[in-house]
């Protein structure tokens, strides 16, 4: 057995109207070549400006990530020739990041996992390549657009930390309305290095990078294959060869190049962008802009009696959350809350295929149905049928409580009398269950839901049946 080590490289395009540093539209679209200006296909004379909006968003996720921010913003100069790269140079940050030395936390397999985070800069993107037989097309669409890279340290050990460190970041970019971070769009792309070490050896194994995987699935693919190909060198004497790799449709591995030594890529400070300072008053401006959290909000959840799983999926989405936290200022049933919110509401979102922005039903307007609930003043099963057909006819659920005067009897005295004339009705069930065959009663209970359009409590009417017929059996 041996001690994966891996580390991540998470790039995520940041949500502006316009690119890095020109006016060209930040917009995503299938056309190529349509969101371009001088800038981004670095014709001669050029000069950048820097996104003000960028900036801001950048430092908000570095301290999103309890990362150590700088007192000026530096941009500099990252040398090296690629064809998606126009200007021969890419302008990136080395002097002073956005952050630096942070680290986010959230719970894998029932355990909290902590990931530090080595830095945080802002860059622009590349181009995108088109390759075929014997050419290969390029976009500049692409090119110049906002781009945040997130370092990892090598401290994560197994492919499920990898994926749930990658969906909690996504969720910080979605909760602090930095990005889209849609996969299938390119906005959020990752680079996985591996290694494996056995317990003894005091120094990493050899690294492998896996370059550009837009999926989750693929990064949990790549580093499994990775785990076990490296696995199958070692176990035969051999050395793991330092590469780049890709993962294909098949979910395999494949080498691209060797990579031996690191690139020289000669930065110096950007001399077309002079450093800006970073006042106390912005720092404080940017970090009271940042709501709370997902884990913060899965622990205050937990903490308020509901499962790891009903947490994660409440605090999953920000505005679910918020929907979430506005229903409780209005119940205290936490529980009837929280069984309401993640069966009844996401299950008909996900069915009518809208948001929770879009749904009808209120956090009050919900949360009166689970207080009638609560106080078996209308049952559960009517209760959903009563949301299902506010949410269809789009109105307060109150309106159809009280146009339909719907109400659970539980009156044990009204109740009593509809009892007695079931059990009247049902001579054949009595003699049966005073011969033994207790489960009958819940046949007599359902006879009184129907003679009750549903509105007799259940649980009183199996008390009241049951002490009825126990009388008769005496």
């Amino acid at each position: 057995m041996y001690k994966v080590i891996i580390g991540l490289e998470v790039h995520c395009e940041v949500l502006t109207n316009s690119k890095n540093f020109s006016g060209s539209k930040n917009t995503y679209t299938n056309e190529p070549n349509v969101n371009v200006m001088p800038v981004d296909i670095g014709l001669p004379g050029i000069l950048p400006v820097v996104n003000k909006e960028a900036c801001r968003k950048a430092l908000k996720t570095a301290m999103a990530l309890n990362c150590e921010t700088p007192d000026e913003i530096i941009f500099d100069r990252k040398n090296y020739y690629y064809p998606d790269l126009p200007k021969g140079y890419q302008i990136t940050q080395v002097t002073k990041p956005f952050g630096r030395r942070g680290h986010l936390s959230f719970l894998v397999n029932g355990k909290e996992k902590t990931v530090d985070i080595h830095q945080l800069h802002l860059e622009e993107d590349t181009a995108s390549l088109e390759h075929y037989s014997n050419y290969s097309l390029i976009d500049y669409n692409r090119s110049g657009i906002p781009l945040m890279e997130i370092v990892t340290e090598p401290c994560i050990y197994s492919a499920d930390e990898a994926v749930r460190f990658l969906e909690t970041l996504r969720n910080v970019f979605l909760y602090c309305e930095v990005s889209e971070a849609k996969s299938d769009k390119g906005q959020m792309r990752c680079d996985v290095n591996i290694s494996l070490m056995k317990d003894t050896d005091k120094e990493f194994g050899t690294k492998v990078e896996m370059k550009n995987i837009n999926a989750f699935a693929s990064v949990k693919a790549a580093i499994e294959y990775e785990i076990k190909r490296q696995s199958e060198i070692l176990d035969k004497g051999e050395k793991v060869i330092q590469e780049t790799r890709r993962i294909d449709e098949d979910g395999k591995t494949y080498s691209m190049r060797e990579k031996v030594d690191a690139v020289d890529y000669k930065y110096f400070v950007e001399p077309n962008l002079a450093p800006v300072k970073l006042t106390d008053e912005f720092k404080e401006q940017v970090k009271n802009e940042i709501p709370e959290l997902e884990y913060s909000r899965i622990k205050r959840y937990m903490d308020m009696g509901i499962s790891e799983n009903d947490a994660q999926t409440i605090a999953k989405e920000k505005d679910i959350s918020n929907y979430f936290d506005e229903l409780i200022k209005y119940t205290n049933n936490i529980s009837l809350s929280t069984n309401w919110l993640t069966i009844i509401i996401l299950g008909s979102l996900n069915k009518l295929s809208i948001s929770i922005n879009e749904l009808n039903i209120t956090p009050k307007m919900l949360a009166n149905v689970i207080n009638l609930v609560d106080k078996k003043e209308l049952s559960s099963q009517l209760a959903k049928q009563i949301v299902y057909e506010a949410m269809d006819k789009k109105c307060d659920p109150a309106i159809i409580i009280e146009k339909s005067n719907i109400k659970t009897i539980s009156n044990e005295d009204e109740l009593l009398n509809i009892v007695n004339e079931i059990i009247k009705e049902n001579p054949t069930q009595v003699e049966e269950y005073l011969g033994g065959k207790e489960m009958v009663a819940n046949f007599l209970v359902g006879k009184v839901m129907q003679k009750t359009n549903k509105q007799a409590n259940p649980a009183t009417s199996l008390k009241l049946i049951k002490e009825q017929l126990e009388r008769m059996r005496k």
